[in-house]
């Protein structure tokens, strides 16, 4: 090639072209350096059909390529991928690409960086804190951050303990190789059932063609050991495998049932990681070397030289919608990355999503199903308990019933699980003296006491402060009082009802990374906890076979702003939490505290009656024209000038192209109005589900011009409609 198109990491810019210089060799997917204007920006070079530039240049106007990076070229299918990303997101495919791309780093040539570990050698000085840190760090080896994070010390102890001799540095290679996991290493005796869903994913592995199945099993049924079967397969065709997981704090355990099953850890891919770490990984994916890659939605848009699979473990989630940048679903891309790459795509879930059960209908997806939990274990009682007729004491949040089964499954010495999907002590502070509500000064939303802390926190931009003595608007001292639950004012109530009891609170405040959800999970798994009490974020992939009560606080929170999901969203979300109990050989219980006992949901969940609730909200759903049946596409417009955007926002709604079979709502304010100092407007557009709705958006948008400081974001299939 002596001209090259280049897609530059500039998400304002199309395609540009290059010239080659003599001597260099580039091909589609080449990563290359390029200039632009004074700056020197990382590109790929594509396909100049498939990714047509707005202005032809002749061959004496162009700019010579800087360099070409030493690493394998961006594969055919994830250069489809990314330009189905963007353009069914309606995202800058720009944008799209620099997921897919390293860092500059990753570009280098072979480097080696300082780590640490203990030498086994005891100081004469052993303070609590070293004795603590020497104890936890163990076989541990990293950076002295690293292990000052996981020994919860300061760095100045590690430092200390290198000094006499207690921790020792090591060059380490960061691009030493994973070692490969074995297929065989310690294979599992499947049930029938297991056996026979296990089959149709070897099988599909072994042919290298692309077929999607939906994974069906009942929280505890064993779904992690059959999708492992089509990953050993996959290795033992030597080609590679990608398992999405929804959060990263199941990273850590997750890891340690993998190594359980084929000897050895598979590449992590997530935001924890350190920069060292992260080369290595992308470094080895793309050569082919690393097998197996566990990670979050990002690792979807690494450059895998030969994936034989992919699983979406816990399928139904919500966080696999990305919610900033690109406002892509993981497990629909997950399912085009399949059809590109030519690989079966596993989605395993307890409870699936309607759009999945709709694609398992129209035939799209092979239904596989596990309807009994594994080995001796069996599905636990759930009972509802009336809020209104079984009150809890005045002041307290905990009902009488469920604090019976607490009582007696701590005299049994088994652990209990309190779920209430909300962070913080409490989610208003107000003055009783003259109403004032404590908002935040950046987003239409109040303030959330965190008094373990001692602060208020915003959920929306990150905004804290302290929490005053006096109210700022009356000025009276001690008349602020904390308005409804969150988990911290449960764990207060809990000490006070069991005060000889060990608690721990789970929630992304406290577990905020993998090395902290291990050792959440240690302590369980030792029994140095007797009650949790969790957000949303203990619900997912946990087993703890001596957990056998669980107690939903609230189970009505959910079901609060309007959300078109939001009654699918808390029967997955109260199934997912209720089967963390009686994992094991011990019966579990599960109390649903609410206001609502009849409501269709909460009836399902009483009842385990899934396929009738499941049924119910897939009529209403077609009879509204709703996704699966119809489509939505929401039009944020967003400025620091209200007015700015508010004119925006009318232009866009005046203009709406007049469509058959697609209705346009708005513009009115969002239901967060205001966030991060940016005052928001929405559009929301209804379309029957044949029509090309991004093609409309597109010519409708592109014709319009708006100023700078205003934002227009297009969020294709939303999943929030704040």
């Amino acid at each position: 090639m002596s001209r090259a198109r280049v897609l530059l990491l500039n998400a304002a810019l199309g395609p540009l072209d290059y010239r080659v210089p003599h001597g260099m060799t580039v091909e589609p997917g080449s990563i290359v350096v390029a200039p632009l204007g004074p700056r020197q920006l990382m590109g790929a070079v594509w396909e100049a059909d498939r990714m047509p530039s707005d202005a032809e240049v002749g061959d004496n106007r162009l700019r010579n390529l800087l360099a070409v990076a030493d690493v394998p070229p961006l594969r055919a299918p994830l250069r489809r991928l990314i330009e189905w990303t963007a353009d069914y997101y309606l995202a800058p495919p720009a944008a799209v690409l620099r997921m897919a791309m390293p860092s500059s780093s990753a570009l280098e040539g072979a480097r080696t960086v300082t780590e640490y570990r203990a030498t086994g050698v005891v100081p004469d000085r052993l303070t609590p804190q070293r004795a603590q840190a020497l104890e936890r760090i163990a076989d541990r080896q990293g950076l002295v951050r690293e292990l000052a994070l996981a020994a919860d010390v300061s760095d100045g102890v590690i430092r200390g303990l290198v000094k006499v001799g207690a921790i020792e540095a090591v060059e380490v290679d960061i691009d030493t190789p994973f070692p490969p996991p074995d297929p065989d290493h310690a294979q599992p005796a499947l049930g029938a059932e297991q056996r026979t869903a296990a089959t149709a994913i070897t099988d599909a592995v072994e042919a290298r063609a692309f077929q999607p199945f939906l994974l069906d099993g009942v929280t505890g049924s064993g779904k992690t050991e059959v999708y492992f079967e089509g990953v050993a397969q996959a290795l033992r065709q030597g080609r590679q495998t990608l398992v999405l997981l929804p959060e990263i704090a199941l990273t850590e355990p997750f890891l340690k049932r993998f190594a359980a099953r084929f000897g050895t850890a598979p590449v992590a891919w997530h935001s924890g990681l350190r920069q060292s770490q992260r080369r290595r990984a992308w470094r080895a994916i793309a050569g082919g070397e690393g097998k197996v890659v566990v990670g979050a939605r990002s690792a979807l848009f690494l450059p895998y030289a030969d994936l034989g699979l992919i699983v979406v473990d816990e399928a139904h989630e919500t966080s696999f919608k990305q919610e900033e940048g690109v406002h892509y679903h993981a497990r629909d891309v997950a399912v085009m990355r399949g059809r590109f790459e030519g690989c079966p795509v596993v989605l395993a879930t307890a409870t699936p999503a309607i759009e999945t059960h709709q694609q398992v209908e129209v035939g799209h997806y092979t239904h596989l199903t596990l309807p009994g939990r594994w080995g001796a274990a069996e599905l636990p009682a759930i009972e509802a308990i009336d809020l209104i007729a079984e009150p809890p004491e005045r002041g307290r949040w905990i009902a009488p019933r469920l604090v019976k089964a607490m009582e007696e499954v701590l005299d049994r010495g088994e652990q209990s699980l309190l779920f209430l999907n909300r962070r913080g002590f409490a989610p208003l502070t107000l003055c009783r003296t003259c109403g004032h509500r404590f908002k935040c000064p950046n987003c239409t939303a109040w303030m959330v006491e965190h008094r373990l802390v001692r602060r208020l926190a915003c959920h929306h931009c990150g905004h804290i402060e302290p929490p005053p003595r006096a109210c700022p608007e009356c000025g009276q001292e001690d008349s602020l009082v904390a308005c409804g639950p969150g988990v911290e004012r449960i764990a207060d109530e809990v000490t006070a009802l069991f005060p000889e009891a060990r608690t721990a609170i789970v929630t992304s405040d406290t577990i905020w990374s993998p090395a902290k959800a291990a050792e959440f999970v240690a302590r369980m798994e030792a029994g140095a906890i007797d009650i949790v009490i969790g957000t949303q974020l203990v619900t997912k992939g946990y087993h703890f076979p001596n957990l056998t009560l669980v107690g939903v606080i609230d189970a009505d929170l959910g079901l609060e702003g309007g959300d078109l999901r939001a009654a699918e969203r808390t029967f997955q979300q109260i199934m997912q939490v209720a089967g963390r109990a009686g994992r094991g050989e011990k019966s579990g219980h599960v109390y649903i505290q609410t206001h609502s006992p009849d409501a269709p949901v909460m009836r399902a969940l009483a009842t385990g009656d899934a396929d009738s609730f499941i049924a119910a909200e897939t009529a209403a759903r077609r009879d509204a024209g709703a996704p699966p049946f119809g489509r939505y596409a929401a039009i944020v417009v967003s400025s620091e000038d209200q007015a700015a955007a508010q004119e925006t926002a009318t232009l866009i709604g005046r203009t709406a192209p007049e469509v058959e079979g697609m209705l346009v709502y708005g513009p009115a304010p969002a239901p967060l109005a205001m966030l991060r100092g940016r005052h928001r407007f929405r559009l929301l557009v209804h379309a029957r589900r044949a029509l090309d709705v991004q093609e409309v958006i597109r010519g409708w948008l592109g014709a319009l011009d708006w100023p700078a400081k205003v934002r227009v974001t297009v969020d294709v299939d939303p999943y929030s409609f704040l």
